[in-house]
């Protein structure tokens, strides 16, 4: 098959608009493309879903296992012409500043996938040979097959830059793009303003499928990009999970009848999911239904459990607040003892009130007892081991997982709120567990350990049989 990674010399040098024109770009072409993103990112994959219309996958080798990563990415391509993955940060950055572990060149030498690498070029001229020869030398394992120069500011730019990385550096030029206010993503403090949220994303889409594919040599970059297809590795979720949770089905609503039903809160306050971890659920035996929490004024018929995923809740606080029906009805089932699984968030939409930057207080669902202050400066940011404080919805007691954070918040809890975890990285106590609600800042990836969303079904089918026989289903 085809596929390649999109990587950067550094953040910022224009990855995703170089990726998501080359998949929209591919797409018309009557291809079908296959989205991923590394790393621990929810913003960018939507892009990619977008521009491909499909969903994309996350391949993160710090969160993930790497037989696990192996049989994500073959049972997501198992139906595509080519997989195009775009890389985080630049393209040797890990998760120490010492190694490259967690890193786009792990990744890429883990699924053995050439590398295509965008240079932001707009202050280089035959500087950028050195950039893209260093680059092609720290690690001879990886497979650099081509530059695509970004941001060229004329013909006579381009021409000096294409010379020097072709005759000096040794790798061909795939693509030269200008610069162009068209290609331009707007950002805000967490990355890139959600497609959700931006009317003109569309534009966006279509401008850089189009200005990409007419600037890269797409029928070469193909021919670079041919890939072995691997051998004997399992496309199958269910293969992933403990054997007494696998089911046959991997989709909501496919194969054996569903355990239970599991609520999803998608909008434009909530969608931070992996869809991995939505499909693992969806193994496990959980039949998925989105709903809004800004619009709709009650849970699904039939929930038996609820997923509040991380997003930008403090941007729609008062909308949120305003939804008192729903407000109370989620109190309400979390106190007959509904499984509730909530990630950062999704964990400010539990408190009882959320403190915006202009100092208003919205109250919401009040389940957790805190308060959830918005800050200017970054708080928290990075992977984290933690541990479990004491039996989850999710982790047993003592049970450890991978996670990450990345939030602008900071949260209050009542002296006596009992805490999930206790971070590795810093001693630091987070999070919320009681009874059947788990809620924190951490943001797991479900498939780091396939255990996490048997337990989560688990709870929730117990619950549905227990609310079935006393007729308390939400």
């Amino acid at each position: 098959m085809k596929a390649f990674v999109v990587a950067g010399v550094a953040s910022g040098v224009g990855k995703t608009t170089v990726a998501a024109g080359l998949m929209g770009a591919l797409r018309r072409r009557g291809l079908r493309v296959q989205a991923f993103k590394v790393g621990p990112d929810y913003i960018d994959p939507m892009y990619h879903a977008r521009a491909t219309g499909r969903p994309a996958r996350n391949l993160d080798s710090w969160l993930l296992p790497a037989p696990t990563l192996r049989v994500l990415f073959a049972r997501a391509v198992a139906d595509a012409d080519v997989a195009v993955v775009e890389g985080v940060m630049g393209l040797y950055d890990g998760r120490h500043g010492g190694g490259d572990a967690g890193s786009t060149a792990e990744v890429a030498r883990l699924l053995d996938l050439p590398v295509v690498l965008v240079l932001d070029a707009s202050r280089q001229g035959r500087s950028a040979a050195a950039t893209v020869l260093g680059f092609r030398a720290l690690d001879p394992r990886l497979r650099l097959i081509g530059v695509v120069l970004n941001r060229v500011g004329s013909a006579a730019h381009a021409a000096t830059l294409r010379a020097a990385v072709e005759t000096l550096a040794g790798l061909p030029v795939l693509g030269v793009l200008h610069r162009r206010d068209a290609l331009a993503v707007p950002e805000r403090y967490l990355g890139l303003v959600p497609p959700a949220e931006q009317d003109a994303v569309e534009r966006f889409l279509d401008a850089a499928a189009t200005l990409v594919g007419e600037a890269v040599d797409l029928g070469r970059l193909l021919r670079l990009a041919e890939r072995p297809e691997p051998a004997g590795c399992p496309t199958a979720l269910a293969a992933l999970l403990p054997p007494s949770h696998a089911t046959a089905g991997e989709a909501p609503g496919s194969g054996a009848e569903a355990r239970a039903r599991l609520a999803v809160a998608r909008d434009r306050a909530f969608g931070f999911y992996y869809a991995d971890a939505l499909d693992l659920l969806a193994a496990a035996g959980l039949e998925l239904c989105e709903f809004s929490p800004l619009a709709e004024p009650a849970l699904p018929p039939d929930t038996h459990g609820l997923y509040l995923g991380g997003g930008f809740p403090e941007l729609f606080a008062a909308d949120l607040a305003a939804n008192r029906p729903l407000l109370a009805a989620i109190r309400a089932a979390a106190a007959r003892g509904l499984p509730i699984y909530a990630e950062c968030g999704g964990l400010m939409y539990l408190a009882e009130q959320l403190v915006d930057r202009a100092g208003r207080a919205h109250a919401l669902v009040g389940v957790v007892p805190a308060t959830v202050t918005m800050h200017d400066a970054r708080l928290h940011l990075g992977y984290r081991t933690a541990r479990a404080l004491r039996d989850t919805l999710l982790v047993p007691a003592g049970g450890e997982v991978r996670g990450h954070e990345f939030h602008y918040s900071a949260v209050q809890y009542a002296p006596t709120a009992p805490h999930a975890y206790r971070f590795a990285e810093t001693a630091r106590q987070e999070g919320y567990a009681h009874g059947a609600v788990l809620a924190s800042y951490l943001h797991l990836h479900l498939a780091s350990a396939p255990a996490l969303a048997a337990r989560f079904a688990a709870a929730c089918a117990r619950w549905r049989a227990q609310s079935t026989a006393a007729g308390l289903a939400s």
